[in-house]
């Protein structure tokens, strides 16, 4: 069942309702390096990212604000911990959308601040909640950060923000832990109708944070769940970008840009499969067209199960069949067939 919430507009993208899934980073240079920000932030739209975010940890980093939104034209989000100033001066600096975590920027009176002057220039706010940030009665209650806490944080803090009659609110919920992650974004689900921000946070490296974010943002929006997201990866974060196109298209959420499928390869295979495949990704990187690529290891897996692909091949003993919808085409020596198939799909629509 899919969820349907409300929408918010951030900058020049829609996040929820009818709105694709939008793709999210976050700058890692340091908040001193101006130019370092700048050239990462335009790297990143470059890549695919479609909102950046940015932490603001003092009143000299507001100035990143200005200097990157001239830059690039992809909304920026100001990541504010504690002091609420920050907050202010982002929004008066033009910043397209405000995360905070309304409970350790101060009183009430600090919240409404925050609050009105989003309000006066249409900037929405995203709640973000963790498990480190969790509060302590909440710890002390349910004896961890459960999905349960985690959510009744949000709840909380979404609250605080619906009490000063605002509701442009994006939500997150992370966690490291990919259980726990997904049970609190299925419990949130249930509870609101905000657009819910996926992540699952320090994730880790680039080989095992792949694997958590796929699973975890992979399982919520084959629920149904999820209106944008962030593979946070310990690494450059043009990684992420990739990352998240590849967990988007590999479970049909996008269409857009090649999906490769090939088989695991075994005694049958006869021809360098492992390498073929390496290459023919490798040269349709930035191919859009969105097409089913096949690269099989022989004639069993081939034409056959692979008959759905748009376009293919399978290899043989020195050779290579091409095929298109299950139907061959041609046979052709192995060292030519990759660029007898890039030839073809440079010829598709």
């Amino acid at each position: 069942m899919i969820r349907v919430s409300r929408q918010v507009q951030v900058g020049n993208v829609r996040i929820g309702g009818d709105a694709p899934v939008s793709i999210q980073s976050m700058l890692n240079r340091p908040a001193g390096d101006v130019e370092g920000n700048v050239q990462q932030a335009v790297e990143l739209e470059r890549a695919g990212c479609e909102i950046v975010r940015v932490a603001i940890p003092d009143m000299e980093a507001v100035r990143l604000v200005d200097a990157i939104k001239n830059k690039i034209s992809i909304p920026l989000v100001a990541d504010i911990h504690f002091d609420y100033r920050l907050a202010l001066e982002c929004v008066a600096a033009g910043i397209d959308k405000v995360r905070i975590n309304p409970g350790n920027i101060g009183d009430k009176s600090r919240v409404r601040a925050v609050v009105k002057a989003c309000q006066a220039k249409n900037i929405p706010i995203r709640v973000g909640v963790n498990s480190g940030s969790l509060e302590k009665e909440l710890l002390e209650k349910y004896g961890a950060p459960t999905a349960e806490a985690l959510v009744e944080s949000a709840m909380r803090h979404v609250a605080l923000l619906e009490k000063n009659d605002f509701q442009d609110i994006v939500i997150s919920i992370k966690s490291s832990d990919v259980k726990t992650m997904v049970e609190a974004y299925r419990l949130a689900a249930q509870r609101c109708d905000y657009p819910l921000h996926l992540g699952v946070t320090e994730a880790g490296t680039e080989r095992m944070g792949l694997i958590k974010s796929a699973a975890g943002i992979g399982a919520l929006l084959l629920d149904g769940i999820g209106d944008t997201i962030r593979v946070s990866l310990t690494d450059d974060p043009v990684r992420e970008i990739a990352a998240a196109k590849d967990i988007l298209k590999g479970i049909g959420v996008r269409d857009e840009g090649v999906r490769i499928v090939s088989c695991p390869t075994c005694g049958r295979t006869n021809i360098d499969l492992i390498a073929l495949a390496n290459q023919v990704e490798d040269r349709l990187r930035d191919c859009k067209k969105p097409i089913t690529v096949a690269v099989m290891g022989c004639a069993v897996n081939g034409p056959g199960e692979a008959r759905e692909a748009d376009i293919g091949i399978a290899g043989g003993a020195g050779e290579a069949l091409l095929f298109k919808k299950g139907k061959i085409l041609g046979k052709f020596p192995e060292n030519e067939i990759l660029n007898v198939l890039i030839s073809e799909i440079n010829k598709m629509p």
